[in-house]
């Protein structure tokens, strides 16, 4: 079973400079992102599976928590500790956490 972690729990994880990978759409991503976040679309994300550290948990975001449950999975079956965030995306720009838009600095 993949662990998924609520808003909260993610929040408190990313302010303490978590691993953060956004497996949405690049038009998505520069739509508004999480700070820090790292683009690895979904279907890039066997292609990258190896960048990603194996000893610290990796958070998985995407929209509202479908594709990063998908991802998290993925990366779980390949020893990564993946964390799907439920609500997503979504979520964390409607409780008014910062957001950025237009950049593509962590684009996989």
């Amino acid at each position: 079973m993949v662990p998924e972690v609520d808003l909260a729990t993610f929040a408190a994880a990313h302010a303490d400079g978590a691993v953060v990978i956004d497996v949405r759409e690049p038009y998505e991503y520069v739509a508004g992102h999480v700070p820090g976040a790292r683009l690895v679309p979904l279907a890039r994300l066997p292609h990258h599976a190896g960048e990603l550290p194996a000893r610290e948990p990796v958070y998985v975001i995407c929209a509202s928590g479908n594709r990063s449950w998908t991802a998290a999975q993925f990366l779980a079956g390949r020893g990564i500790d993946a964390k799907s965030v439920i609500g997503g995306t979504g979520d964390w720009m409607a409780s008014g956490l910062p957001v950025v838009r237009g950049a593509q600095e962590n684009v996989a």
